[in-house]
């Protein structure tokens, strides 16, 4: 009679603590609340002295229960320094000499299909006492399950967010950039802009300050995402309200400069070539900071240069070191194409880059192209060297036909 009554109330302290945890996962109570729940249970209903709860996470093992343990044992044990037979029933952890788990009597493992997701040491209070290991292996199980989920429900949550940034992100990014390129007789833009993600790191502009005048500019941000987004876009809004000043290329760029080393303290910077041609007078001013050298065509001499004058790369020292405008007079038809290194350092399935030197002689070639014909058989071209093979950085070519 004394035995049945005995088991009558272990089951009844068991749906007592089955009620507790369950109806605490229900309410969804925080992680530190189920594993108090769990480990009072374990205490007071389960004959349990002593426990510790190792829960996987990231390739390893999280110590995130140590109840009326003495010995030294670790918070973290990676998941290769675990190994469970199952057949044998036997646990081997291949630790350092500092941990030990002599004092406690037995493990009860928690798997979900083939993957272990937690291991639950014990000792029992009353050595006169049987452990009940499958009510015991149960809860744990429901614990460590609910964990799980809530670990899930939280990465979902948290890619949810990093989605919207990045969907903000992007249209923070489309935003910077023209929302018409000019088709008329005296000037006539195409882009071609092929982001690696989501966010690049390119960026391209193109202002018609007056009938005489137009600046135009490509650049790239070191960095990738809503970081490089964000900075592009602080650039772009210092670049315009200079320009709508009378402030000269020299004033422009040293202050992007400035600007730039004051936001990042030197530790993000930008490649940048910015143009300026007047119609009238027929002369172009540049500063090349750094970027890949865009091409100026003459269509009168058939003949192609790079445009290298300018200076460093924009954001690394707080004054530049050096700065040098350049200049061509007496333009009459001619083309320019600005690109960013996403271009060159196209690969194909050999590893080999596109390079400067293969795009240099496409230009050779089509420089007489209407920039439309031009970009639609320059992607044929990328397309046949690439074979597929992934971008590795956005692509930016912006091209100019000056009539």
């Amino acid at each position: 009679m004394t035995t049945e009554i005995h088991k009558y109330q272990r089951k009844e302290l068991q749906l007592k603590s089955l009620l507790e945890i369950t109806q605490a996962i229900n309410e969804n109570q925080p992680e530190a609340v189920l594993l108090n729940i769990f480990k009072f249970t374990c205490l007071i209903h389960l004959n349990i002295k002593s426990l510790i709860l190792y829960v996987a996470k990231e390739g390893a093992f999280e110590n995130k229960i140590s109840h009326g343990v003495k010995g030294n044992v670790p918070m973290l044990i990676a998941a290769d320094q675990v190994l469970d037979k199952k057949t044998t029933g036997e646990l081997r952890l291949d630790l350092e000499e500092e941990y030990s788990f002599e004092e406690l009597e037995t493990y009860l493992p928690v798997y979900h299909k083939d993957k272990m997701l937690a291991i639950l040491f014990l000792r029992r209070k009353d050595q006169d006492l049987e452990l009940d290991l499958n009510f015991t292996q149960a809860l744990t199980n429901i614990l460590v399950v609910a964990l799980e989920n809530k670990r899930f429900a939280r990465k979902q949550m948290e890619q949810e967010i990093l989605n919207r940034e990045v969907a903000i992100a992007s249209q923070v990014q489309q935003m910077l950039f023209p929302a018409e390129l000019p088709i008329d007789k005296e000037l006539k833009a195409k882009v071609t802009y092929l982001p690696h993600s989501m966010v690049g790191g390119d960026y391209y502009d193109l202002i018609r300050k007056s009938k005489d005048e137009v600046y135009f500019c490509i650049a790239d941000v070191s960095g990738k995402g809503i970081s490089a987004a964000l900075l592009m876009s602080n650039f772009q809004a210092a670049l315009r309200t200079l320009l709508r000043s009378d402030a000269d290329l020299e004033m422009v760029v040293k202050q992007l400069n400035y600007t730039l080393y004051e936001n990042t303290h030197g530790e993000r910077f930008i490649t940048f070539f910015l143009g300026h041609f007047n119609f009238k007078t027929r002369e172009l001013n540049y500063v090349n900071a750094g970027h890949n050298p865009p091409l100026l065509c003459r269509e009168e001499t058939g003949k192609c240069e790079n445009l290298h004058a300018g200076t460093t790369i924009l954001g690394a020292f707080e004054e530049l070191p050096f700065l040098e405008i350049g200049k061509r007079e007496h333009l009459k038809n001619f083309s320019l194409h600005l690109y960013t290194d996403g271009l060159t350092e196209a690969m194909n399935p050999s590893e080999e880059e596109y390079g400067e030197e293969r795009f240099e002689k496409f230009v050779d070639k089509n420089m007489n192209l209407d920039p439309d014909d031009f970009h639609r058989k320059f992607l044929k071209k990328i397309e046949q060297f690439s074979k597929d093979v992934p971008l590795r950085d956005d692509l930016t070519l912006l091209s100019l036909r000056f009539q």
